[in-house]
């Protein structure tokens, strides 16, 4: 039963109200994947109408593009920590590309909810949104790209343009293999039945660090004199 609306007149009760609706929005997505989540039961979950959701947030698609935001600053720290302990380290163990490549994707595996939120973002999240929230979403991540960039060109002796290449395609290719990675029921009970057919699945975490390796290690290859 939804509690009776009341409109959060004050700003530190809208941001309140705001941080609650990104908070149910997100634990439906973790229970149930970003795709199957709509406005609705958004609504449902933190006991407001739709309407009333409305107030705070343009449509579905643009919660998630924050939320998106979000992980991506997450992830960000996540890798600059592990950089930062290799290059503190680096009197005993030099910081290599192989060592940055598992930065990459090993946080990107520890976080499922990124990985599937950039499986949605191009084909859904970022439809159906203002301009100004796409806006904010973009600027948001090309910063992200853009840091880690220079820390990965700082850390192994790749240019800043080829350590920014490998971070996005470390995520675009997180967003490709997720999916695939982690199948649908119906598959999940076909690859049980067949296992020809399930050895054609690829693990997530191996097939992401190996596609980085090799994209590493030809990036220096492809410069022009």
């Amino acid at each position: 039963m939804k509690r009776a609306f009341v409109r959060a007149r004050r700003p530190e009760h809208k941001q309140q109200r705001r941080e609650e609706i990104l908070a149910a929005a997100r634990d439906l997505a973790v229970a149930s994947g970003v795709r199957n989540v709509s406005l609705g039961a958004v609504a449902e979950a933190v006991g407001l109408a739709k309407s009333n959701i409305m107030r705070y947030f343009g449509t579905r698609e643009e919660i998630y593009l924050i939320l998106a935001a979000e992980e991506w600053q997450q992830w960000a720290e996540a890798v600059t920590a592990r950089l930062e302990v290799a290059s503190d380290d680096a009197a005993r163990l030099e910081a290599s590309s192989d060592h940055v490549v598992a930065a990459l994707a090993e946080t990107l595996a520890d976080r499922p909810l990124m990985c599937d939120i950039l499986s949605q973002t191009a084909t859904t999240l970022e439809h159906n949104v203002s301009i100004e929230a796409a806006r904010t979403f973009k600027r948001a991540i090309l910063a992200v790209i853009a840091d880690l960039g220079s820390q990965v060109a700082r850390a192994t002796g790749l240019t800043v343009g080829e350590g920014t290449e490998l971070v996005s395609v470390a995520t675009a290719f997180a967003g490709i293999l997720y999916p695939i990675a982690h199948p649908s029921p119906t598959l999940a009970e076909l690859y049980a039945q067949d296992p020809v057919i399930a050895a054609t699945c690829p693990d997530f975490l191996p097939t992401l660090t190996r596609a980085l390796k090799a994209l590493a290690a030809g990036l220096p290859t492809l410069r022009e004199d």
